[in-house]
């Protein structure tokens, strides 16, 4: 229960960084949330990068029906919503090693870094191709019809 109300309200909260319209917060702590909880559901029997996968396309679903329904962007709730996944972590410290001089744990946790972005992008690119009829999108409908 922490752990969805922290991936909620930081998800919230980091979307006014982004200028969000206030109409859209609570749905862009939404999908944050579900992301974060597709992603510590699988944590336990998956890879760090198939549960990154698994998140984003909670998170890219719900960006896709909130944005269709609210008629707005997908990225206002795609950019806020994938927040508590990014593995920003991994990414400090391949750096951290790096600097430090320890090139084998810099590795390890440099290709843990780009496994875990490749899940996210896979995911947002399986979801983004599903066709927008899918979703409610009438002008997508409207353009299959003709």
């Amino acid at each position: 229960m922490l752990q969805m109300f922290c991936s909620f309200f930081g998800t919230m909260m980091f979307s006014t960084l982004f200028n969000v319209q206030r109409r859209y917060y609570f749905g862009c702590g939404l999908a944050g949330m579900l992301g974060w909880m597709g992603y510590y559901l699988a944590q336990p029997h998956l890879s760090s990068a198939v549960c990154c996968f698994i998140g984003t396309v909670m998170i890219v679903l719900s960006s896709r029906i909130m944005a269709t329904r609210l008629k707005c962007p997908i990225t206002v709730f795609l950019i806020a919503g994938i927040f508590p996944i990014v593995p920003g972590a991994r990414v400090y410290h391949t750096a951290y090693n790096l600097v430090a001089g320890d090139m084998i744990a810099a590795a390890s946790y440099g290709l843990s870094a780009l496994q875990d972005a490749f899940g996210i992008v896979l995911g947002i690119v399986c979801v983004l191709s599903l066709p927008g009829s899918w979703f409610g999108n009438k002008n997508q409908r409207n353009r299959n019809q003709n």
